[in-house]
């Protein structure tokens, strides 16, 4: 069966999702759309070829209208989504979902009540590195896992209204909501502490850099770092385990394992060393005899529409949805756990 989308907001992001569901996603056909800039309209109907509604309000008195895809800035999300699902629509909303928690909670209690899908485009969870890292845990291949870091790295600065406290703007609210999200799926526990520092190295309004440390109930330390300002970066990826560590260096999936060539392993010694640091023999390089190194396990098949193609099974009564709005809301929680870290200066310690 297919099902007819539109669009409110026709921006950047909803080109690409026009371009990528008319070339992968069969079971779904974008039919129309709105923004409140004409510009951007004359576009759609030129370029995509799509109707063109007059108000989101047309929209939402579409019966033909099966979904809709919210688009626009994150300040709108909540008004947008309430109205879609209370005129009957299917939703996918971008993300960030809402501007906090309590704005997705009545969202949430909304669609509840209209017993349609509420999900958002957290197509992250089918990014190479990800699914690699995830499977390298899953298979075995490293153990037990204590510490995970995810960063994201650039020396560009954030542009339009991602530049404006009042738009929802800001890289925690435009990255992290990604990389928190995949942070959270690969480890479904608990969390129990959450300290963030927000950085505003060249933004005045909404920070350009943070850092967010969470520690997970079975002990596991999660840190996600995205910078705008940022000229070295550092790995994409680098999980420590108890028998070995994990680095992915960057989207190429350019990175290796090196783990204890004897899982039995208990101790090595050797002799004191005299660095340029001083003597030690805590840090010194382990004996080549003693580690392996294996490449990363390989990924194929994947493809970020296959977010799509599990809303469309789901539809269908063919599976489960993959991003549920729990799972969101538990992001949007340690958003604003982490709002309230910085702000603060201390560690959140609410389970999450």
């Amino acid at each position: 069966m297919s099902f007819k989308m539109a669009i409110i907001g026709m921006g950047g992001m909803a080109g690409w999702h026009f371009n990528n569901i008319k070339e992968y996603i069969p079971g779904i056909t974008i039919v129309g759309g709105y923004d409140i800039r004409e510009e951007a309209n004359t576009k759609a109907k030129n370029e995509w070829g799509i109707k063109v509604y007059a108000s989101a309000e047309e929209i939402y008195a579409d019966k033909s209208i099966d979904m809709v895809l919210i688009a626009t800035p994150n300040d709108t999300h909540k008004s947008y989504s309430i109205k879609c699902l209370e005129a009957g629509k299917h939703v996918v909303c971008e993300k960030p979902v809402t501007m906090n928690v309590p704005e997705l909670e009545e969202v949430l209690a909304v669609a509840k009540k209209s017993g349609k899908i509420f999900s958002v485009h957290q197509n992250r969870r089918w990014d190479k590195d990800y699914l690699t890292v995830k499977k390298l845990l899953a298979d075995g291949m490293l153990h037990s896992p204590h510490n995970i870091e995810s960063r994201v790295h650039g020396s560009r600065p954030l542009y339009g209204w991602r530049s404006f406290k009042q738009n929802g703007g800001g890289l925690l609210l435009d990255w992290g909501i990604h990389m928190l999200d995949q942070m959270l799926d690969l480890i479904p526990e608990k969390i129990v502490s959450v300290q963030a520092h927000l950085h505003n190295v060249g933004k005045d309004e909404v920070d350009d850099a943070f850092t967010v440390l969470m520690r997970f109930e079975g002990g596991c330390s999660g840190l996600v770092d995205i910078s705008t300002k940022c000229f070295i970066p550092l790995p994409r990826w680098h999980v420590s385990c108890e028998d070995g560590t994990a680095v992915i260096k960057d989207w190429e999936l350019d990175g290796r394992i090196v783990k204890q060539a004897d899982p039995n392993e208990k101790d090595w010694t050797e002799n004191l060393v005299y660095t340029a640091a001083g003597p030690t023999r805590i840090m010194l390089p382990r004996p080549t005899d003693t580690t392996v190194e294996t490449p990363l396990p390989e990924i194929t098949g994947t493809h970020w529409t296959d977010y799509y193609k599990n809303i469309v099974d789901v539809l269908n009564n063919k599976a489960e949805l993959r991003v549920t709005g729990a799972q969101a809301l538990r992001v949007m929680k340690v958003v604003d756990a982490s709002f309230e870290s910085s702000r603060t200066g201390a560690a959140i310690t609410a389970v999450i």
